[in-house]
């Protein structure tokens, strides 16, 4: 099957850009087919092979601008991916990384995590999910090290579950991988999320090697607690974990626990953050070491939160609560927001608060998340280690 691109789309797809939108086609076609699809110029010329199929961003990916996608060139896929990954396997104190970025690796719509001797395949739309067993017979070949694999689906889909099993042997729940030396359970059947963000893991090795050593954390957003975790193991004092979900406390414990830390030196606190914020401050709590890292949107009963909107109310917030020379730990993952755009939404906050910054340290995605130089915003993650003076 043959799909034209628009004349105005071309040179961006010549050029390697991977992701299509409804406007790179000429005619749109009604339904989009399961089957690889050959993409041409609007003179009929090859650009490259791709497939169509909707997901949060764009309609479709191209994937092979040398010819045809079929089992060769996947497992050739697969193979180039686990090369670029060797020093991954090789390191004995890290056994969870990505071991397939989506277009980063080749095949946009599609990433798949190494955990311990186990792998989590996430699909971003329909189309590859349709193509899972040809995907996964590719991935076999390329890394039979690999004993189970279990699936989650990141499309809205009402038949499907939203993780399941795939293939192989049972994961062990919880299953304990190790990262930077330090241990964290995980569970690779319990809804989407599995425990840990695989993508922080040279942030949470800067706090492993004893950034926040002697000083007090609080850690934002908190999920599990894994940055609190990474921070105890590098030394710091109290570390104080907040997050609205109910089961962040349970999790976040075990997190303590798997490292045999003291939760007595631990807070773990389920509240709203800018409730949290508002409380600290009337408290006078401080501290050394503030983590913001939220969810590029969420919405409570209260507030809609953006990164775009709202994430100069954090940084506000947090340096009401700071301590002289304290650090500001600021992360996002917005893809939609670009590293100098954010840099300048926390300048603005910082300044309109009257203090003194140092920009100390800069962190994007691991070299385990490749990504597509054509493709910006697939290098999502964006890390500032800044030092405040009041």
């Amino acid at each position: 099957m043959k799909v034209m691109i628009s004349k105005k789309a071309e040179k961006k797809f010549k050029r390697g850009y991977p992701l299509i939108q409804k406007e790179d086609l000429q005619n749109l076609p009604e339904s989009f087919s399961d089957e690889w699809i050959e993409f041409v110029d609007h003179q009929n010329q090859f650009i490259a092979s791709g497939y169509l199929g909707e997901q949060n961003k764009g309609i479709g990916w191209l994937v092979n601008w040398q010819g045809s996608v079929n089992a060769d060139f996947l497992e050739t896929l697969f193979a180039k991916a686990k090369k670029h990954r060797t020093f991954f396997e090789q390191d004995q104190g890290t056994s969870a990384y990505r071991l397939f970025n989506g277009e980063g690796d080749g095949l946009g719509g599609l990433t798949i995590d190494r955990y311990d001797d186990f792998a989590v395949f996430s699909w971003y739309n329909k189309t590859l999910y349709h193509k899972k067993a040809e995907i996964i017979a590719a991935f076999k070949k390329s890394m039979p090290e690999i004993i189970g694999g279990y699936e989650k689906v990141r499309f809205s889909s009402k038949e499907l579950p939203e993780s399941q099993k795939l293939f192989g042997t049972d994961a062990p729940e919880p299953l304990l991988i190790t990262e930077n030396g330090v241990t964290y359970a995980t569970y690779l059947n319990d809804g989407l999320m599995t425990g840990i963000f695989l993508d922080q893991k040279e942030v949470r090795g800067r706090l492993v090697e004893g950034i926040a050593a002697g000083k007090s954390v609080l850690n934002m957003f908190s999920y599990t607690g894994a940055f609190s975790v990474a921070s105890a193991m590098g030394g710091s004092g109290m570390t104080t974990s907040v997050d609205l979900a109910k089961r962040s406390l349970p999790k976040t414990k075990e997190q303590f626990e798997v490292n045999h830390l003291d939760l007595e030196a631990q807070k773990i606190v389920v509240m709203d953050v800018f409730d949290y914020f508002k409380y600290a401050f009337r408290k006078q709590f401080t501290y050394d070491v503030i983590i913001l890292d939220p969810p590029s949107f969420a919405r409570n009963k209260k507030k809609v939160f953006s990164v775009a909107k709202n994430y100069g109310e954090l940084v506000k917030d947090s340096v009401a609560i700071l301590n002289d020379q304290g650090l500001l730990v600021a992360s996002t993952n917005a893809a939609n927001i670009t590293i100098e755009k954010y840099k300048k939404m926390i300048i603005q906050a910082l300044d309109e608060t009257k203090v003194s910054y140092v920009f100390k340290e800069t962190y994007q995605l691991p070299a385990d998340f490749k990504w597509n130089k054509a493709f910006e915003e697939g290098n999502y993650l964006k890390v500032f280690f800044i030092e405040i003076s009041k």
